[in-house]
């Protein structure tokens, strides 16, 4: 039986829904709503421009602002100058992706385009026809080489009063932003798994989750965090091991709650500007409006604030190798060797995650940061969104290499220690140790674990799935 195409109305579509959409090559269609709006608000410019200057319909772009044309081909020649990227091409999920979220601002009606545009970008999706788009030339102020290179393959349906509307989007910067969100929420919701093994490694003092100490200081990552650890460690029958334990494990919640608020609020921002007619100028009501809605400040800060609130889990995790590799914290052989003495264990495991940590340190710098002067001066400031999306991505696929190595090493510990997951029960982190238990290699002897961590990174991922909860989008 055929699905019914999911309708694009420019409003209510979240980025996880978003996501699974491009993933699903779920077949969409232009809700009827939103093609009246887009007649509308086409025929509404058109009145406009007849009496005034509308930005890049009647008058060129840039420093050209002012510099008036009637000219039938200016439309072709801004989508030809403006198609100038860099060599390097958008993955095809990205590019999915920007399309759909694309025609979700579009149908918002704003942009003054009429609806056979829209039309056009979702024959592209449903036919999983997808345009060769480029990087190069987005600095978060709308993706203005992709965008033309998209005008560029619509043909006909883009005349010479379309294009600037056309490419006032951030939609593929967006598209990259929505996949590295849902990357990072996932990633959070398994990061409670794997310090709650650590946890039990280093038979740590759960006091630190007390309802009465979150309520002291009720910042809300941190409450949700806690919660979320004594779901997994309550009635744990192992005792503490330490009146007072290492940071790695006393500010767990304290240092992960801060990713969680940030990832919220990175999920909060897409939500709006995946739905919003953040085009300029605007088409309000009778008129028209010229605006800076193109500027993409909010999604960068999000990002930046993200990264570096990841960058501090990132590095509290490598503090729980640290431990793990102590016997004085665990009771077990120095670096968790087994056999022979002068054995080395784990000992190269907390290499590969400092290692990483360098490259999350690298990615973790603020994209925000960045300055530019453009276009003889017209345009002197830029979010760098597209930038901070790349350095998210980037930060995301190493801080799952610290996790992948912790992972490693503390079920290892686990073992040593002679530890089963009956003997967790009813603690519900059992269940996670069978996992584990199940899936990485039993031999203790000193061989090379980068097997062990690919398994581990491939867990980590498995785990993910499995969680109903993303933190950003639940309460």
């Amino acid at each position: 039986m055929a699905v019914e195409p999911v309708e694009l109305s420019g409003a209510g579509l979240t980025p996880l829904e978003a996501v699974a959409l491009g993933q699903r090559r779920t077949a969409v269609r232009l809700s009827d709503d939103a093609r009246k709006r887009m007649s509308e608000s086409a025929a509404v410019v058109a009145e406009v421009a007849r009496r005034r200057p509308v930005y890049g319909r009647t008058t060129g772009v840039g420093a050209n602002r002012d510099v008036l044309t009637a000219d039938p081909e200016h439309g072709a020649r801004l989508l030809g100058s403006h198609s100038t990227t860099g060599t390097t091409s958008y993955p095809r999920d990205v590019v999915r992706l920007g399309l759909l979220i694309r025609v979700n601002q579009l149908a918002a009606g704003g942009s003054g385009l009429a609806p056979e545009v829209a039309d056009a970008i979702v024959a592209l999706l449903n036919d999983d026809v997808l345009p060769d788009l480029h990087r190069g030339g987005a600095i978060g102020t709308g993706d203005l080489g992709p965008l033309a290179e998209l005008g560029l393959v619509l043909g006909n349906v883009i005349d010479g009063t379309s294009a600037l509307p056309l490419l006032s989007s951030n939609a593929v910067t967006l598209a990259e932003c929505c996949l590295a969100y849902v990357e990072a929420a996932t990633l959070i919701n398994v990061v409670p798994l794997v310090g709650a093994l650590s946890h039990v490694a280093l038979r740590g003092n759960a006091e630190v989750y007390d309802v009465r100490v979150q309520e002291a200081r009720p910042q809300p990552g941190q409450v949700r965090v806690a919660r979320r650890m004594r779901g997994l460690l309550d009635d744990l029958p192992i005792p503490p091991a330490r009146v007072q334990d290492p940071f790695g494990l006393r500010a767990f919640a304290q240092v992960l709650g801060p990713a969680v608020d940030h990832v919220e609020a990175l999920g909060n921002s897409l939500r709006i500007d995946i739905n919003a007619s953040a085009e300029n100028p605007l088409v309000a009501g009778d008129t028209v409006l010229h605006n800076g809605n193109w500027h993409a400040m909010p999604i960068a800060l999000a990002l930046d604030s993200l990264r570096l609130s990841l960058h501090s889990v990132a590095t509290l995790s490598t503090s729980r190798v640290a431990n793990l590799v102590d016997s004085e914290y665990t009771g077990l052989s120095q670096f968790l060797a087994s056999g022979a003495a002068a054995s080395s264990g784990v000992m190269m495991i907390e290499y590969v995650a400092h290692d990483a940590l360098a490259a999350v340190r690298s990615s973790a710098q603020p994209a925000t940061l960045g300055t530019a002067t453009l276009s003889r001066g017209a345009e002197h400031h830029a979010s760098f969104a597209p930038q901070a999306a790349v350095l998210t991505a980037q930060l995301l696929d190493a801080l799952r290499e610290v996790l992948a190595s912790e992972l490693v090493t503390a079920v290892r510990a686990i073992r040593l220690a002679g530890l089963s997951p009956d003997d967790l029960a009813p603690a519900a982190v059992g269940p996670w140790l069978a996992d584990a238990l199940a899936a990485l290699p039993d031999d203790l002897t000193d061989r090379s674990l980068r097997e062990d961590l690919e398994i581990a990174r491939g867990l980590l991922t498995q785990w993910g799935d499995r969680q109903v909860e993303h933190p950003a989008e639940s309460g």
